[in-house]
């Protein structure tokens, strides 16, 4: 039913810090500001992003920085309401959007409920397009999205099987893999995208990270240079994720979660997919985890180290025109090659 992720809101008391980060600092494109809210575009979408101000909340309060919501695309009318009644037949509280918030949003229509962690979520169709072109805040190849949507968003979860069921079972999201150390995380997938939402076990129930894919690896790599140049900034470090494929690091944003930039995902094969538990953990190499604590960093690394001693590899996902073939003939490669997926 649900296709994909579409677009995310955030309540912030940091305007101006979300300005400069969205625009200058990831290469969204402002398209819309003013004292209580900011929008963003990333695409030919009217927006992808939403940043509100936390009116309630003092000066340094992050009180209210929990309050997201998270917009997720259905083909059209019929599909809109057939989710609706299904999440009012599994006792899901339900609600239409009103014509204000709907126009807000940039959708024809919108209804709205509650994960089982409270998270507010919304289901949409009808997203409208601008008019003009996509002109990023900074130089960048731009981002991909399309069918895929605008990436994904990864959540921390306490109780953990009671959300599983809920995004299988009732939104029909399909697990694409699972890792149980160095932490336990669940990714599903709802298109071809590797994964467009993943629960992370944790002591509490918060957003972890969004993530949204670039065209280019180095879109990525300059980002990360910036990153390098502010203290606090970078919260995991480039590295290769196993599952997805994605080449990437994760940015502090001006909230309490992550932004990770990333190129380079694969896409799956979602009517032969079989999920399966990932052995080597959740990256190939890098990604150190500051936030890990130091008995599960060390994890961490001993999974790494056991990928690299076992000569994990996996292939670069490329897009038509970001690449070229290389030229010349390695005898040591070709063999390897030829006896891949043998043994």
């Amino acid at each position: 039913m649900i296709e994909a992720l579409g677009y995310v809101g955030v309540t912030s008391g940091k305007l101006e810090e979300w300005e400069s980060f969205g625009a200058r600092w990831l290469g969204l494109q402002l398209v819309e500001k003013s004292a209580s809210s900011l929008r963003f575009r990333m695409d030919d979408r009217k927006q992808r992003v939403i940043v509100t101000g936390a009116r309630d909340a003092p000066a340094g309060d992050h009180g209210r920085e929990h309050d997201q919501f998270f917009g997720w695309e259905v083909r059209d009318a019929a599909a809109l309401d057939a989710l609706a009644g299904r999440l009012e037949g599994k006792g899901v509280q339900v609600a239409r959007v009103s014509r204000a918030i709907a126009d807000a949003r940039r959708v024809r229509d919108a209804i709205t409920f509650r994960d089982p962690a409270g998270h507010v979520l919304e289901a949409f169709h009808g997203a409208e397009v601008a008019d003009t072109a996509f002109v990023p805040g900074k130089p960048i190849s731009g981002f991909r999205t399309g069918a895929l949507g605008m990436g994904h968003v990864v959540l921390r979860v306490k109780n953990l099987q009671p959300m599983i069921r809920f995004y299988q079972d009732t939104l029909g999201f399909k697990l694409s893999d699972f890792a149980l150390t160095p932490f336990v995380a669940y990714f599903f997938h709802t298109n071809p995208r590797h994964h467009s939402i993943a629960l992370i076990k944790s002591d509490r129930d918060a957003i972890h990270h969004l993530m949204v894919e670039m065209c280019s690896l180095d879109d990525v790599g300059q980002t990360y240079d910036l990153a390098l140049a502010e203290p606090g900034r970078i919260g995991t470090t480039l590295g290769r994720h196993t599952n997805d494929h994605v080449t990437s690091f994760y940015a502090t944003t001006p909230s309490d979660f992550m932004m990770e930039c990333g190129w380079g995902g694969r896409t799956l094969d979602v009517a032969n997919w079989q999920p399966h538990e990932m052995h080597y953990g959740t990256s190939l190499w890098g990604h150190e985890r500051t936030w890990l604590p130091p008995d599960k960093m060390a994890e961490a690394h001993a999974l790494r180290a056991k990928a690299a001693a076992d000569a994990q590899r996996e292939p670069l996902q490329v897009m038509p025109g970001n690449h070229v073939m290389s030229h010349g003939v390695c005898p040591w490669w070709d063999k390897v090659k030829a006896n891949a997926g043998k043994g």
